[in-house]
């Protein structure tokens, strides 16, 4: 089975690793990348500086809340971007604001999903993502 890339865009170092656990334990191959920031985000996507020579993620899984650049910006950017629009996005965040959900899909944003607040919830939420997103759905090749 082909290794997928994952890159996470979180500022909340307790989802960050409750994610990464969750992925972790799951027998499909992941890599997974962490971005804090929206900029950070960019930077990691479009190869610039530090991630020079980095690999395309297959699947993004973005915040809304960030410092620095937002999550909804940085979606914008990804899907006006002709080489990033085809990788999916995937909201994951705290917010069930129905503004958000509303912008992030006119954004083109894949999926929307409320980050659970209880544990076990989230947990569960990450490996629905995984199961359905890496196991069923065939993604595009990345460059």
């Amino acid at each position: 089975m082909k290794e997928v890339h994952i890159l996470l865009v979180d500022d909340n170092e307790g989802d960050i690793l409750l994610t990464i656990e969750a992925l972790s334990e799951a027998r499909i191959i992941n890599r997974i990348s962490v971005a804090r920031d929206g900029a950070e985000a960019i930077r990691f996507l479009k190869k610039e500086l530090e991630f020079q020579g980095s690999d395309s993620p297959d699947l993004i899984l973005l915040d809304i809340n960030l410092p620095k650049m937002d999550g909804m910006e940085v979606l914008a950017v990804i899907k006006t971007d002709h080489e990033l629009r085809r990788i999916p996005v995937i909201m994951l965040t705290t917010s069930s604001s129905e503004r958000d959900i509303l912008a992030s899909y006119d954004n083109h944003a894949n999926c929307y999903i409320t980050k659970p607040v209880d544990l076990d919830r989230f947990m569960s939420v990450v490996r629905t993502i995984e199961d359905f997103w890496i196991s069923i759905v065939k993604l595009p090749r990345t460059t």
